[in-house]
């Protein structure tokens, strides 16, 4: 099955920015829901722990949620890790709430943060969730290089997969919504028009869900990517991982300059 560069439509710039937080806020639900993540927790930590890093600045960060679960799978020896959530178009009360929910652990910067551009002053290990697939092979090469030239670590984590197993769980994953969505916090009146009266945010996430699964890289292909980078040696590693033998493995790719390894 060929990748698809095809368009998601809550990332599109027309896309209502309202119902593009209420998409993000539904899609966090579920990944915490189902701690779709947890498995990436001791991957996370051995980057961390190599790299001697405390600062981590999670790019396309959507609704944020899923670092509440994660960061207390991480370990600290005995300064505490920063997290930092940023995105392109900054879904501020969603931010607010998982700060607030983690007891000020995680901040956010309120501004907007382009991945391939990231600014200067935001040091640290970054990390993609469900987010590298929205980019073509320029873009994602462009995500990577930018990383490489700020000598900072970086680590891609990638749930979707181009399967017609993987694509086929999109349909129950938007039907789940129809239960869950008066569950999803904070309650919003305008989250029950858009899943029941008028089903916008079940089919957007169907949709995007699908193309997700289509436009998802594989790990050769990252490493056809990873080729054309230049700069500083890095050390890079791609791969499936798989908790359990029927659990869809997670792709993923993390790199850290060689100088950062102890």
């Amino acid at each position: 099955m060929r990748r698809v560069q095809f368009i998601e439509l809550h990332e599109q710039p027309w896309f209502p920015l309202s119902l593009r937080h209420e998409i993000t806020d539904a899609l966090e639900f579920g990944l915490n829901l189902l701690k779709a993540y947890a498995p990436m927790a001791p991957l996370v930590q051995s980057v961390l722990d190599s790299t001697r890093s405390r600062s981590i600045v999670d790019m396309c960060s959507g609704g944020g949620g899923r670092w509440l679960d994660l960061s207390r799978r991480l370990h600290p020896d005995a300064q505490p890790f920063h997290i930092l959530l940023t995105d392109k178009y900054p879904n501020l009360r969603a931010f607010q709430n998982v700060r607030a929910a983690s007891e000020n652990h995680i901040a956010f910067y309120p501004d907007s943060v382009d991945a391939m551009k990231v600014p200067g002053e935001l040091q640290g290990f970054r990390t993609m969730f469900t987010s590298f697939h929205h980019f073509p092979p320029e873009g994602a090469r462009a995500i990577l290089q930018n990383a490489v030239d700020a000598g900072q670590s970086i680590g891609i984590f990638e749930i979707t997969r181009r399967a017609p197993s993987t694509i086929a769980l999109m349909f129950p994953w938007a039907l789940i919504l129809f239960v869950f969505t008066p569950l999803i916090r904070p309650f919003r009146w305008s989250r029950l028009l858009w899943t029941y009266l008028v089903p916008i945010i079940p089919l957007v996430l169907l949709f995007d869900g699908v193309v997700s699964c289509l436009r998802t890289y594989r790990p050769e292909e990252m490493y056809e990517i990873i080729k054309k980078l230049s700069g500083i040696e890095y050390r890079w590693e791609v791969g499936e991982y798989s908790k359990a033998s029927r659990q869809a493995p997670i792709t993923y790719l993390i790199g850290y300059p060689q100088a950062h390894v102890t």
